[in-house]
């Protein structure tokens, strides 16, 4: 399920309050600061920090070259 465009432009990471990539094909957000990484759950952003995935170096890299690949931008204005 996708995410309302206009629900992704007001999200931001619990922790750091930054904006977050929008990967709508494999259903997760990510914060690429933190390393971390929001499923999205029948269409419900999971926005908990217990919840998240903190990537290592080579997912972080991954997923920042599958961003790149596919023009995935924060999706975030202040």
């Amino acid at each position: 399920m996708v995410l309302d465009p206009r629900l992704v432009e007001i999200l931001a990471c619990p922790e750091d309050k930054g904006p977050l990539l929008y990967f709508e094909a494999d259903g997760f957000l990510y914060n690429p600061r933190l390393r971390r990484r929001y499923e999205i759950d029948d269409g419900i952003p999971i926005m908990l920090i217990d919840e998240a995935t903190t990537l290592d170096a080579d997912g972080h890299d991954e997923v920042m070259q599958r961003a790149a690949e596919a023009g995935i931008e924060e999706n975030f204005a202040p």
